[in-house]
Protein backbone atom coordinates (compact mmCIF):
# COMPACT_ATOMS: atom_id res chain seq x y z
CA UNK A 1 0.00 0.00 0.00
CA UNK A 2 1.46 3.31 -1.15
CA UNK A 3 0.80 6.56 0.29
CA UNK A 4 2.22 8.97 -2.09
CA UNK A 5 -1.40 10.12 -3.11
CA UNK A 6 -1.48 11.59 0.51
CA UNK A 7 1.48 13.68 0.22
CA UNK A 8 0.17 15.75 -3.46
CA UNK A 9 -1.43 18.66 -2.00
CA UNK A 10 1.18 19.29 0.70
CA UNK A 11 4.16 18.64 -1.70
CA UNK A 12 2.46 20.85 -4.25
CA UNK A 13 1.90 23.80 -1.31
CA UNK A 14 5.77 23.38 -0.99
CA UNK A 15 6.53 24.18 -3.96
CA UNK A 16 4.45 26.74 -4.82
CA UNK A 17 6.17 28.74 -1.35
CA UNK A 18 9.45 27.34 -2.71
CA UNK A 19 9.04 28.91 -6.41
CA UNK A 20 7.89 32.29 -4.69
CA UNK A 21 10.80 32.57 -2.62
CA UNK A 22 13.24 31.40 -5.72
CA UNK A 23 11.30 34.35 -7.79
CA UNK A 24 12.56 36.85 -6.20
CA UNK A 25 11.41 40.22 -6.60
CA UNK A 26 9.60 39.23 -9.82
CA UNK A 27 10.61 39.14 -13.38
CA UNK A 28 10.37 43.48 -13.43
CA UNK A 29 12.81 44.21 -11.31
CA UNK A 30 15.00 41.39 -11.77
CA UNK A 31 15.57 42.44 -15.57
CA UNK A 32 15.84 45.67 -14.08
CA UNK A 33 18.43 44.70 -11.94
CA UNK A 34 20.62 42.89 -14.89
CA UNK A 35 19.73 45.82 -16.93
CA UNK A 36 22.57 47.25 -14.47
CA UNK A 37 25.25 44.80 -15.16
CA UNK A 38 24.53 43.16 -12.21
CA UNK A 39 24.12 39.37 -11.16
CA UNK A 40 20.60 38.80 -8.96
CA UNK A 41 21.53 37.41 -5.63
CA UNK A 42 20.80 33.36 -6.54
CA UNK A 43 23.01 33.88 -9.98
CA UNK A 44 25.98 35.25 -7.31
CA UNK A 45 25.61 32.72 -5.46
CA UNK A 46 25.41 30.04 -8.31
CA UNK A 47 28.63 31.63 -9.84
CA UNK A 48 30.77 31.87 -6.45
CA UNK A 49 30.35 28.29 -5.19
CA UNK A 50 31.34 25.29 -6.86
CA UNK A 51 28.67 23.56 -9.32
CA UNK A 52 24.99 22.47 -7.64
CA UNK A 53 26.68 22.48 -3.98
CA UNK A 54 24.27 25.12 -2.83
CA UNK A 55 21.96 23.85 0.02
CA UNK A 56 19.29 26.57 0.97
CA UNK A 57 17.78 27.45 4.59
CA UNK A 58 14.98 29.44 5.51
CA UNK A 59 13.86 29.53 2.01
CA UNK A 60 10.00 30.50 3.56
CA UNK A 61 11.43 32.96 5.72
CA UNK A 62 9.15 36.43 5.47
CA UNK A 63 6.28 34.47 3.85
CA UNK A 64 5.24 36.71 0.72
CA UNK A 65 8.27 38.47 1.14
CA UNK A 66 10.87 36.41 -0.56
CA UNK A 67 13.21 34.56 1.49
CA UNK A 68 12.57 38.11 3.81
CA UNK A 69 15.06 39.96 1.43
CA UNK A 70 18.56 37.43 1.89
CA UNK A 71 19.53 33.80 0.24
CA UNK A 72 20.98 31.58 3.14
CA UNK A 73 22.94 28.55 2.99
CA UNK A 74 25.71 26.32 2.83
CA UNK A 75 28.29 25.21 -0.02
CA UNK A 76 31.37 24.42 -1.50
CA UNK A 77 34.36 26.80 -2.41
CA UNK A 78 37.00 24.85 -3.83
CA UNK A 79 35.98 22.45 -2.31
CA UNK A 80 35.56 22.87 1.11
CA UNK A 81 32.42 23.93 3.26
CA UNK A 82 31.23 27.52 3.20
CA UNK A 83 27.66 29.69 4.93
CA UNK A 84 27.32 32.25 2.64
CA UNK A 85 24.30 34.58 2.55
CA UNK A 86 23.15 36.80 -0.53
CA UNK A 87 20.74 40.22 -0.20
CA UNK A 88 18.28 40.49 -2.73
CA UNK A 89 18.26 44.14 -3.84
CA UNK A 90 15.11 43.07 -6.26
CA UNK A 91 12.96 42.22 -2.70
CA UNK A 92 12.20 45.38 -0.84
CA UNK A 93 15.67 46.89 -1.65
CA UNK A 94 17.45 43.95 0.19
CA UNK A 95 16.26 45.38 3.46
CA UNK A 96 16.20 43.65 6.83
CA UNK A 97 13.23 42.27 8.61
CA UNK A 98 12.93 40.00 11.97
CA UNK A 99 13.25 37.02 9.65
CA UNK A 100 16.08 38.04 7.56
CA UNK A 101 17.86 38.97 10.51
CA UNK A 102 17.38 35.38 12.18
CA UNK A 103 18.80 34.16 8.86
CA UNK A 104 21.87 36.23 9.61
CA UNK A 105 22.21 35.29 13.02
CA UNK A 106 21.90 31.38 12.24
CA UNK A 107 24.64 31.53 9.66
CA UNK A 108 27.30 33.15 11.60
CA UNK A 109 26.03 30.34 14.75
CA UNK A 110 26.77 27.74 11.85
CA UNK A 111 29.95 28.97 10.41
CA UNK A 112 31.26 29.29 13.96
CA UNK A 113 29.73 25.79 15.30
CA UNK A 114 30.77 24.20 11.82
CA UNK A 115 34.12 25.80 12.02
CA UNK A 116 33.70 26.98 8.30
CA UNK A 117 34.38 30.35 6.66
CA UNK A 118 31.62 32.79 6.43
CA UNK A 119 30.43 34.98 3.36
CA UNK A 120 28.35 37.96 3.00
CA UNK A 121 27.12 39.24 -0.30
CA UNK A 122 25.57 42.38 0.37
CA UNK A 123 23.65 44.92 -1.58
CA UNK A 124 20.48 46.14 0.72
CA UNK A 125 19.02 49.31 2.58
CA UNK A 126 19.30 48.26 6.52
CA UNK A 127 16.53 47.69 8.50
CA UNK A 128 12.87 47.28 7.17
CA UNK A 129 11.43 49.54 10.05
CA UNK A 130 8.41 51.76 9.94
CA UNK A 131 9.09 54.94 12.38
CA UNK A 132 9.18 54.03 16.33
CA UNK A 133 9.05 50.41 14.85
CA UNK A 134 11.79 48.02 16.66
CA UNK A 135 12.22 44.22 15.93
CA UNK A 136 13.97 43.72 19.81
CA UNK A 137 17.30 42.26 19.81
CA UNK A 138 18.27 43.66 16.16
CA UNK A 139 22.11 43.62 16.39
CA UNK A 140 22.42 39.57 17.50
CA UNK A 141 23.14 38.80 13.82
CA UNK A 142 26.34 41.33 14.14
CA UNK A 143 26.93 39.69 17.74
CA UNK A 144 27.15 36.71 16.38
CA UNK A 145 29.46 37.39 13.31
CA UNK A 146 31.81 39.38 15.55
CA UNK A 147 32.65 35.80 17.37
CA UNK A 148 33.66 34.22 14.14
CA UNK A 149 36.40 36.82 14.31
CA UNK A 150 40.01 35.03 14.57
CA UNK A 151 37.84 31.57 14.52
CA UNK A 152 37.00 31.31 10.75
CA UNK A 153 37.59 33.36 7.87
CA UNK A 154 34.66 36.08 7.23
CA UNK A 155 34.39 37.37 3.57
CA UNK A 156 31.97 40.27 2.65
CA UNK A 157 31.44 41.57 -1.04
CA UNK A 158 29.45 44.78 -1.61
CA UNK A 159 27.84 44.54 -4.81
CA UNK A 160 25.80 47.31 -4.69
CA UNK A 161 24.44 50.39 -2.14
CA UNK A 162 24.95 49.09 1.30
CA UNK A 163 23.47 51.26 4.09
CA UNK A 164 22.88 50.72 7.86
CA UNK A 165 23.19 47.86 9.79
CA UNK A 166 23.47 45.93 6.88
CA UNK A 167 26.98 47.98 5.83
CA UNK A 168 28.59 47.46 9.20
CA UNK A 169 28.77 43.61 8.27
CA UNK A 170 31.31 44.51 6.14
CA UNK A 171 33.90 46.12 8.27
CA UNK A 172 33.86 43.89 10.54
CA UNK A 173 34.95 40.65 8.04
CA UNK A 174 38.94 40.10 7.92
CA UNK A 175 38.67 40.61 4.28
CA UNK A 176 36.11 43.13 2.34
CA UNK A 177 36.09 43.47 -1.82
CA UNK A 178 34.09 45.90 -4.00
CA UNK A 179 32.51 45.86 -7.63
CA UNK A 180 32.55 48.98 -9.78
CA UNK A 181 28.57 49.64 -8.30
CA UNK A 182 29.01 48.87 -4.70
CA UNK A 183 28.48 52.09 -2.19
CA UNK A 184 28.65 51.43 1.26
CA UNK A 185 27.86 54.02 4.13
CA UNK A 186 26.56 54.52 7.29
CA UNK A 187 23.51 56.23 6.08
CA UNK A 188 22.77 56.44 2.30
CA UNK A 189 22.02 60.47 0.45
CA UNK A 190 18.33 60.91 1.60
CA UNK A 191 19.26 60.44 4.94
CA UNK A 192 22.24 62.41 4.81
CA UNK A 193 20.07 65.62 3.27
CA UNK A 194 17.56 65.16 6.17
CA UNK A 195 20.57 64.87 8.80
CA UNK A 196 22.76 67.23 7.40
CA UNK A 197 21.54 69.29 4.69
CA UNK A 198 24.66 68.06 2.19
CA UNK A 199 23.80 66.96 -1.33
CA UNK A 200 25.61 64.03 -2.36
CA UNK A 201 25.70 61.44 -4.66
CA UNK A 202 25.95 57.24 -2.99
CA UNK A 203 28.89 57.05 -5.38
CA UNK A 204 30.89 60.38 -3.73
CA UNK A 205 29.35 59.20 -0.27
CA UNK A 206 30.48 55.90 0.00
CA UNK A 207 31.61 54.26 -3.76
CA UNK A 208 34.98 52.59 -5.28
CA UNK A 209 36.84 56.03 -4.82
CA UNK A 210 35.57 56.89 -1.31
CA UNK A 211 35.46 53.20 0.48
CA UNK A 212 38.96 52.09 -1.02
CA UNK A 213 41.00 55.09 0.20
CA UNK A 214 39.37 54.96 3.52
CA UNK A 215 40.30 51.67 3.94
CA UNK A 216 36.92 50.65 4.52
CA UNK A 217 37.01 48.30 1.74
CA UNK A 218 39.92 45.82 1.13
CA UNK A 219 40.15 45.35 -2.90
CA UNK A 220 37.93 46.13 -5.94
CA UNK A 221 36.94 43.32 -8.88
CA UNK A 222 36.03 44.95 -12.08
CA UNK A 223 32.50 43.11 -12.31
CA UNK A 224 30.48 40.92 -9.77
CA UNK A 225 31.61 38.09 -11.71
CA UNK A 226 35.65 39.17 -10.68
CA UNK A 227 35.07 39.84 -7.39
CA UNK A 228 33.30 36.39 -6.75
CA UNK A 229 36.76 35.12 -8.48
CA UNK A 230 38.62 36.80 -6.24
CA UNK A 231 36.62 35.85 -2.87
CA UNK A 232 37.19 32.02 -4.36
CA UNK A 233 41.39 32.88 -4.87
CA UNK A 234 41.10 34.41 -1.35
CA UNK A 235 39.92 31.70 0.51
CA UNK A 236 42.45 29.03 -1.39
CA UNK A 237 45.22 30.64 1.07
CA UNK A 238 42.89 29.76 4.67
CA UNK A 239 42.63 26.87 6.43
CA UNK A 240 38.74 26.47 6.84
CA UNK A 241 38.91 27.41 10.31
CA UNK A 242 41.71 28.39 13.16
CA UNK A 243 41.66 25.00 14.25
CA UNK A 244 42.96 23.66 10.89
CA UNK A 245 46.16 24.70 8.97
CA UNK A 246 46.05 26.44 5.74
CA UNK A 247 46.19 23.62 2.49
CA UNK A 248 49.31 22.79 0.70
CA UNK A 249 48.90 23.65 -2.82
CA UNK A 250 49.19 20.73 -5.70
CA UNK A 251 52.61 20.18 -6.11
CA UNK A 252 54.39 21.32 -9.44
CA UNK A 253 57.49 22.62 -11.08
CA UNK A 254 57.17 26.12 -9.43
CA UNK A 255 57.44 24.65 -5.66
CA UNK A 256 60.82 23.42 -5.91
CA UNK A 257 63.97 24.95 -4.95
CA UNK A 258 65.79 27.71 -7.06
CA UNK A 259 68.04 30.90 -7.20
CA UNK A 260 66.87 33.85 -7.50
CA UNK A 261 69.95 35.81 -9.79
CA UNK A 262 67.54 37.67 -10.64
CA UNK A 263 67.28 40.27 -7.60
CA UNK A 264 71.00 41.12 -8.41
CA UNK A 265 69.96 43.22 -11.00
CA UNK A 266 66.13 44.48 -9.53
CA UNK A 267 67.35 45.02 -6.33
CA UNK A 268 70.18 47.99 -6.65
CA UNK A 269 73.14 47.98 -3.84
CA UNK A 270 72.61 51.95 -3.84
CA UNK A 271 70.12 52.59 -0.85
CA UNK A 272 68.73 55.71 -3.26
CA UNK A 273 67.79 53.54 -6.14
CA UNK A 274 64.27 53.16 -6.25
CA UNK A 275 63.19 49.48 -7.39
CA UNK A 276 59.28 47.84 -7.65
CA UNK A 277 58.90 45.23 -4.37
CA UNK A 278 56.35 43.37 -6.66
CA UNK A 279 58.97 42.01 -8.57
CA UNK A 280 60.66 40.85 -6.13
CA UNK A 281 57.54 39.44 -5.07
CA UNK A 282 57.69 37.78 -8.54
CA UNK A 283 61.03 35.71 -8.25
CA UNK A 284 61.09 34.62 -4.71
CA UNK A 285 57.57 32.84 -4.50
CA UNK A 286 55.83 30.15 -6.39
CA UNK A 287 54.04 31.87 -9.19
CA UNK A 288 53.55 35.36 -10.08
CA UNK A 289 49.60 35.24 -9.27
CA UNK A 290 50.12 35.90 -5.56
CA UNK A 291 47.35 37.42 -4.37
CA UNK A 292 47.34 41.36 -3.21
CA UNK A 293 45.12 43.05 -0.60
CA UNK A 294 44.23 46.65 -0.21
CA UNK A 295 46.82 47.56 -2.79
CA UNK A 296 44.94 50.96 -3.17
CA UNK A 297 45.41 51.93 0.51
CA UNK A 298 48.69 52.26 2.35
CA UNK A 299 50.70 51.80 -0.76
CA UNK A 300 53.68 51.77 1.04
CA UNK A 301 53.72 48.37 2.10
CA UNK A 302 52.73 45.49 0.08
CA UNK A 303 50.59 42.63 1.79
CA UNK A 304 49.86 39.41 -0.25
CA UNK A 305 49.08 36.21 -0.28
CA UNK A 306 51.61 33.65 -1.91
CA UNK A 307 52.58 29.90 -1.98
CA UNK A 308 56.41 29.34 -0.93
CA UNK A 309 57.63 25.54 -1.98
CA UNK A 310 53.95 25.07 -2.19
CA UNK A 311 52.86 26.38 0.96
CA UNK A 312 50.50 29.54 1.95
CA UNK A 313 52.00 32.60 3.30
CA UNK A 314 51.37 36.23 4.21
CA UNK A 315 53.68 38.73 2.67
CA UNK A 316 54.64 42.46 4.50
CA UNK A 317 56.95 44.10 1.90
CA UNK A 318 58.31 47.57 2.50
CA UNK A 319 57.47 49.37 -0.81
CA UNK A 320 60.61 51.88 -2.28
CA UNK A 321 58.20 52.85 -5.37
CA UNK A 322 55.91 54.63 -2.57
CA UNK A 323 57.53 57.40 0.26
CA UNK A 324 60.72 55.83 -0.40
CA UNK A 325 59.60 52.83 1.95
CA UNK A 326 58.66 55.51 4.55
CA UNK A 327 55.85 53.66 6.77
CA UNK A 328 53.23 55.76 7.26
CA UNK A 329 49.89 55.83 9.34
CA UNK A 330 47.38 54.12 6.78
CA UNK A 331 50.58 51.74 5.84
CA UNK A 332 50.71 50.83 9.20
CA UNK A 333 46.97 50.17 9.67
CA UNK A 334 46.85 47.86 6.71
CA UNK A 335 49.38 45.89 8.05
CA UNK A 336 48.59 45.50 11.56
CA UNK A 337 45.40 44.17 10.29
CA UNK A 338 46.67 42.01 7.86
CA UNK A 339 49.18 40.48 10.22
CA UNK A 340 46.51 39.87 12.71
CA UNK A 341 44.41 37.71 10.56
CA UNK A 342 47.48 35.96 8.61
CA UNK A 343 48.09 35.52 12.25
CA UNK A 344 44.94 33.61 13.36
CA UNK A 345 44.37 31.15 10.82
CA UNK A 346 48.30 29.97 10.96
CA UNK A 347 49.96 31.86 8.08
CA UNK A 348 53.50 32.11 8.41
CA UNK A 349 54.75 35.47 7.60
CA UNK A 350 57.53 36.89 5.51
CA UNK A 351 58.79 40.24 6.03
CA UNK A 352 60.82 42.06 3.22
CA UNK A 353 62.12 45.13 4.49
CA UNK A 354 63.58 48.18 3.25
CA UNK A 355 62.54 51.30 4.54
CA UNK A 356 64.37 54.85 6.10
CA UNK A 357 61.74 53.90 9.04
CA UNK A 358 58.14 55.69 9.56
CA UNK A 359 57.40 58.47 7.58
CA UNK A 360 58.32 61.70 9.31
CA UNK A 361 57.18 65.30 9.13
CA UNK A 362 53.26 67.50 10.86
CA UNK A 363 51.34 65.52 8.07
CA UNK A 364 52.56 61.95 8.97
CA UNK A 365 51.97 63.15 12.68
CA UNK A 366 48.67 64.80 12.57
CA UNK A 367 47.76 61.18 10.97
CA UNK A 368 48.80 59.34 13.71
CA UNK A 369 51.88 57.49 12.43
CA UNK A 370 53.09 56.64 15.92
CA UNK A 371 50.36 55.54 16.99
CA UNK A 372 49.59 53.61 13.88
CA UNK A 373 53.07 51.94 14.16
CA UNK A 374 52.57 50.49 17.59
CA UNK A 375 49.37 49.14 16.60
CA UNK A 376 51.43 47.31 13.71
CA UNK A 377 54.29 46.35 16.43
CA UNK A 378 51.87 45.09 18.34
CA UNK A 379 50.16 42.85 16.27
CA UNK A 380 53.73 41.83 14.84
CA UNK A 381 55.23 40.92 17.90
CA UNK A 382 52.25 39.13 19.25
CA UNK A 383 51.61 36.88 16.29
CA UNK A 384 52.77 33.09 17.39
CA UNK A 385 52.77 32.23 13.70
CA UNK A 386 56.12 31.58 12.26
CA UNK A 387 57.82 34.51 11.15
CA UNK A 388 60.93 34.75 8.70
CA UNK A 389 62.44 38.67 7.90
CA UNK A 390 64.74 39.42 5.03
CA UNK A 391 66.48 43.03 5.17
CA UNK A 392 67.11 43.41 1.39
CA UNK A 393 68.88 47.61 2.08
CA UNK A 394 68.07 48.94 4.94
CA UNK A 395 65.69 49.17 7.91
CA UNK A 396 65.76 52.05 10.08
CA UNK A 397 64.25 53.05 13.88
CA UNK A 398 60.78 51.95 13.99
CA UNK A 399 60.52 51.15 10.57
CA UNK A 400 62.99 47.67 11.69
CA UNK A 401 61.12 46.54 14.69
CA UNK A 402 57.59 46.63 12.90
CA UNK A 403 59.28 44.70 10.19
CA UNK A 404 60.10 42.10 13.01
CA UNK A 405 63.68 42.46 12.45
CA UNK A 406 64.43 41.89 16.16
CA UNK A 407 65.86 38.95 16.22
CA UNK A 408 64.62 37.62 19.93
CA UNK A 409 61.29 38.92 19.17
CA UNK A 410 59.73 34.65 17.90
CA UNK A 411 61.07 34.85 14.55
CA UNK A 412 62.08 31.34 12.55
CA UNK A 413 64.80 33.14 10.85
CA UNK A 414 66.28 36.87 10.40
CA UNK A 415 68.22 37.08 7.13
CA UNK A 416 69.83 40.07 5.39
CA UNK A 417 71.85 40.81 2.09
CA UNK A 418 75.84 42.20 3.09
CA UNK A 419 75.59 45.88 2.96
CA UNK A 420 72.32 46.22 4.49
CA UNK A 421 72.20 49.54 6.69
CA UNK A 422 70.04 49.68 10.48
CA UNK A 423 70.16 51.92 13.53
CA UNK A 424 68.23 54.41 14.56
CA UNK A 425 68.49 56.64 11.49
CA UNK A 426 70.55 56.81 8.42
CA UNK A 427 74.34 57.88 8.68
CA UNK A 428 73.34 61.06 6.53
CA UNK A 429 70.26 61.97 8.84
CA UNK A 430 72.75 61.59 11.27
CA UNK A 431 75.50 63.73 9.98
CA UNK A 432 72.89 66.14 9.70
CA UNK A 433 71.30 66.14 12.82
CA UNK A 434 74.28 66.15 14.52
CA UNK A 435 76.10 69.14 12.83
CA UNK A 436 78.76 66.43 11.75
CA UNK A 437 81.82 67.81 10.01
CA UNK A 438 83.19 65.86 6.61
CA UNK A 439 85.46 63.76 8.19
CA UNK A 440 83.32 62.46 11.29
CA UNK A 441 80.07 62.21 8.39
CA UNK A 442 82.57 59.63 6.25
CA UNK A 443 83.18 57.51 9.42
CA UNK A 444 79.40 57.62 9.56
CA UNK A 445 78.88 56.49 6.27
CA UNK A 446 81.46 53.63 6.43
CA UNK A 447 80.14 52.40 9.87
CA UNK A 448 76.31 52.12 8.35
CA UNK A 449 78.00 50.03 5.23
CA UNK A 450 79.28 47.43 7.67
CA UNK A 451 76.63 47.56 9.80
CA UNK A 452 75.19 44.11 8.83
CA UNK A 453 78.51 42.71 9.19
CA UNK A 454 78.96 44.09 12.49
CA UNK A 455 74.88 42.72 13.33
CA UNK A 456 75.69 39.30 11.85
CA UNK A 457 78.95 38.83 13.96
CA UNK A 458 76.85 39.23 16.67
CA UNK A 459 73.85 36.81 15.55
CA UNK A 460 71.75 39.88 15.14
CA UNK A 461 70.50 37.86 11.78
CA UNK A 462 70.66 34.31 11.39
CA UNK A 463 73.04 34.81 8.11
CA UNK A 464 73.78 37.47 5.76
CA UNK A 465 73.02 36.01 2.37
CA UNK A 466 73.64 36.95 -1.19
CA UNK A 467 70.22 38.28 -3.43
CA UNK A 468 70.27 34.92 -5.35
CA UNK A 469 70.02 32.43 -2.04
CA UNK A 470 66.99 34.51 -0.62
CA UNK A 471 64.51 32.07 -2.24
CA UNK A 472 66.09 28.99 -1.30
CA UNK A 473 67.08 30.57 1.96
CA UNK A 474 63.65 31.48 3.22
CA UNK A 475 62.40 27.86 1.53
CA UNK A 476 64.67 26.10 4.40
CA UNK A 477 63.83 28.09 6.87
CA UNK A 478 60.31 27.15 6.13
CA UNK A 479 60.25 24.26 5.69
CA UNK A 480 62.11 23.71 9.16
CA UNK A 481 59.15 25.75 10.59
CA UNK A 482 56.25 23.67 9.42
CA UNK A 483 57.71 21.04 11.44
CA UNK A 484 56.25 22.92 14.49
CA UNK A 485 53.04 21.62 13.52
CA UNK A 486 53.20 18.47 15.27
CA UNK A 487 49.81 19.26 17.55
CA UNK A 488 46.39 19.78 17.11
CA UNK A 489 46.27 24.04 15.89
CA UNK A 490 43.99 26.32 17.69
CA UNK A 491 42.70 29.45 17.84
CA UNK A 492 45.23 32.21 18.98
CA UNK A 493 44.49 33.64 22.25
CA UNK A 494 45.25 37.51 22.23
CA UNK A 495 46.11 39.22 25.80
CA UNK A 496 47.38 42.47 24.99
CA UNK A 497 45.49 46.12 24.40
CA UNK A 498 45.54 47.12 20.32
CA UNK A 499 46.80 50.73 20.23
Amino acid sequence: MTHAHEWKESLQDLDRRRQNSYAMGGPERLAKHHGKGKLDARARLAHLLDQGTFHEFGTLVGGDIAADGIVTGSGLINGSPVMIGAEDFTTYAGSIGPGGNAKRYRLAELALRNKIPLVMLLEGAGFRAAAGEHYGRTPTDLIAQTRCSGQVPTISAVLGASAGHGALVAPVCDFTIMSPQGAIFTAGPPVVKESTGEDITKEDLGGPGVALASGVIHNFGDSDESVLDDIRRYLSYFPSSAWSYPPAAEPDDSAAPRATPELLDIVSRDNRRIYNMRTVLDAVFDRTDWFEVQPRFGRAIICALAHLGGHPVAVVANQPQVLAGSIDADAADKAAHFISVADSFHLPIVFLADNPGMLPGSRSERAGVLRSGARMFAAQTAATTLKLHVTLRKAFGFGSMVMSLLGFDGQGATFAYPGATMGAMGAAALSRASHAGEDVAEVLKQMELEASYRSAGHLGFDELIAPDETRNALLVALQQGLCSRQSAPEPVSRTLIMP
